[in-house]
């Protein structure tokens, strides 16, 4: 049995494209009202008037998630503007892979920036209202997901620091579900393997190659699966803790 989101208010990073905007139209569906995070501010705007127009709410938050005053500030006034905050999302995200020793600084920068700060930044703003909404609300829940990544848990050549960064918010994840659980925020933790999104197309060149031809022989997954699976932990009835979700394309072997 599953709970509605009816009166709910959910938060999405990286909601301008791929998994942010299928957890967001997903969750809205569901009947939670969605703010919605990133730094692309008419892609925002374009997936809110889709939400709207199927009779969901929805609110832009422009904003990068890298800065932590941008990122506090997004949440105060998600919060001034709906009220509440029931559920995160935590799924903005930079990948870049190759070869350890010709791999731009920049690159890792970038990763740790989004992958790691971002998470720490958006939770730690989130928190407090989180655990006012498992307070108050009907539901007597609330909900933080991270969406993390088959390489979290299984590293592999050209993915060194990216690995790095996902293994890093799964530890953080488990720390915090144990302190958290008493104030009955649930923790989750949706790892994907390879999904059709945009990051390939930020590659570099040479590097963007060589990722299309490995994943060639599979159907990856889409970014609705991964939108399923964050579903699927947030409207659990809450005597139920999904904390892990492992989600591969099936022909993958990695």
């Amino acid at each position: 049995m599953t709970e509605s989101l009816n009166g709910t208010v959910a938060l999405v990073t990286g909601a301008s494209s791929g998994i942010g905007a299928a957890t967001a139209q997903t969750l809205a569906a569901g009947g939670a009202a969605v703010a919605l995070l990133g730094r692309r501010g008419e892609r925002l705007r374009a997936l809110a008037d889709e939400i709207k127009a199927n009779g969901g709410a929805a609110l832009v938050l422009e904003a990068d998630i890298t800065d932590p005053e941008q990122a506090k500030a997004a949440v105060e006034q998600l919060v001034a503007d709906l009220g509440r905050l029931d559920t995160v999302v935590n799924n903005a995200g930079a990948s870049f892979v190759g070869p350890i020793e010709d791999a731009p600084p920049q690159e890792w920068d970038r990763m740790i920036a989004v992958n790691v700060e971002g998470v720490l930044h958006v939770t730690r703003a989130a928190l407090p209202h989180l655990v006012n909404a498992a307070q108050d609300s009907p539901r007597r829940v609330a909900d933080l997901v991270t969406i993390s990544s088959t390489a979290g848990r299984f590293a592999r050549p050209g993915q060194a620091v990216y690995a790095l960064t996902k293994s890093a918010v799964n530890a953080f994840s488990e720390a915090i579900r144990q302190e958290l659980q008493p104030k009955r925020v649930r923790v989750g933790v949706v790892a994907p393997g390879t999904v059709d999104t945009e990051l390939a197309t930020h590659l570099r060149d040479g590097i963007r190659e060589a990722v299309m031809q490995q994943i060639a022989s599979i159907e990856p997954l889409r970014p609705q699966d991964v939108a399923d699976a964050v579903a699927y932990m947030v409207t659990r009835e809450r005597r139920v803790a999904v904390n892990e979700m492992l989600v591969r394309a099936a022909a993958q072997t990695w």
